[in-house]
């Protein structure tokens, strides 16, 4: 249904699941088991699977904080993508990399769910895409913000509760693995 034109792939996107980023994650365990199958699940359905790290003065190239978690491994050929930004579009080349494997849905997992999940998702939304959120493989960390305190477990709950939305020609929705259709 994508609004991009003879657009009819599908990609996995794995976002920042990394040792920096899911260090004390929400269900880290699970979300990684999770991650994993969809990887599996995509690979065996020849779909390309796009790992995405994000980069910044905590997490610098090639640290071990920058570094994808141990229970995740990228084969040789699947695409990299190298981020500073939330969303995983701005400031690399993920829209012509999808352009080329002609990519209009995009599946969409990884951490943190309030950051660059929530940023790439709506990113992808807003240009034409449509974005399917793994509802029980994405994660974050619970935080304090203005004097306030934010469950991980609410941060995650809440993004899958509104990330179901027919938009014009696209779609947005929220998907437990399990009922995961590629």
């Amino acid at each position: 249904m994508t609004t991009l034109s003879g657009r009819t792939q599908t990609a996995l996107l794995v976002i920042d699941v990394q040792n920096g980023v899911v260090e004390g994650a929400y269900r880290r365990d699970q979300v990684i088991t999770n991650v994993e199958a969809a990887v599996a699940k995509a690979r065996a359905a020849n779909l390309p699977v796009i790992w995405v790290q994000h980069s910044d003065e905590e997490m610098p190239i090639d640290s071990d904080a920058w570094q994808i978690v141990s229970e995740l491994i990228p084969l040789s050929g699947e695409s990299m993508v190298r981020k500073t930004f939330r969303s995983s579009f701005e400031g690399t080349n993920l829209a012509e990399m999808l352009e080329s494997l002609a990519v209009g849905r995009l599946i969409v997992c990884g951490a943190q769910s309030n950051n660059c999940i929530r940023h790439t998702a709506q990113d992808a939304i807003a240009k034409g895409y449509d974005v399917t959120l793994i509802a029980d493989a994405h994660t974050t960390t619970s935080y304090e913000w203005g004097g306030h305190s934010v469950s991980a477990q609410a941060v995650v709950e809440e993004q899958n509760d509104n990330f179901n939305e027919d938009l014009p020609g696209r779609k947005a929705e929220a998907v437990p693995l399990a009922k995961l259709s590629l």
